[in-house]
């Protein structure tokens, strides 16, 4: 059992380490991810010893990283082995632009590069290309939540991975595993690589 000493010391290091390491700023992490000069300040100096849960999960999901992670690892170590042992060596992090929902039908035929200059970004670390973020504004039922994102692989549509969906008919997004392609009714938007939950909202 990890004391909660011992994690907010693993969440600041963490947090010192990600900012130097993705080329970030204590000002560029708190204004992205919509938390004050004075929470991250506080957090880094060591002012407070239980940090909000729902400010962990903003700082993680702007950084690209585990949300459960961040409290229990040092991610400087993790990645020092990673980059030693991946045959890819250490990859740097792809720039994902998010789109609210109520914005993803008008900018979907925009170049990725276009969308990243005109929208807030977050961090994806995998390989893969095409990538953007989908904040939902309104739920998915028994899926997701308004506020979680979804990263999506813009334009692909593979058969053994869950793929967002966009319904003309009524106006929804929704998700499936079951193979469809674009049609006068359904757009799809592309493969889910990753859901991110937001408890913000």
């Amino acid at each position: 059992m990890i004391h909660r000493r011992e994690k907010t010391e693993h969440l600041k290091s963490n947090i010192k380490y990600l900012i130097k390491s993705r080329g970030e700023t204590q000002l560029s992490l708190s204004s992205a991810a919509g938390l004050t000069r004075t929470t991250i300040y506080n957090i880094l100096e060591g002012k407070v010893v239980n940090v909000q849960q729902s400010t962990i999960r903003k700082i993680s999901d702007f950084f690209g990283v585990s949300y459960e992670e961040i409290e229990t690892i040092s991610f400087e170590a993790k990645e020092v082995i990673e980059s030693n042992v991946s045959p890819l060596g250490n990859k740097n992090p792809a720039a994902v632009p998010v789109l609210k929902e109520s914005l993803l039908m008008q900018n979907l035929g925009k170049r990725i590069g276009e969308l990243a200059t005109l929208h807030p970004l977050t961090y994806y670390f995998g390989s893969a290309c095409n990538l953007i973020g989908v904040r939902l504004e309104h739920g998915i039922p028994g899926l997701n939540e308004p506020g979680d994102l979804l990263i999506v692989q813009k334009g692909s549509s593979s058969d053994d991975k869950e793929k967002l969906v966009y319904d003309r008919a009524t106006k929804k997004l929704f998700i499936t595993l079951e193979p469809c392609g674009n049609s006068e009714r359904l757009c799809v938007i592309g493969d889910i690589l990753e859901e991110r939950f937001n408890d913000n909202v």
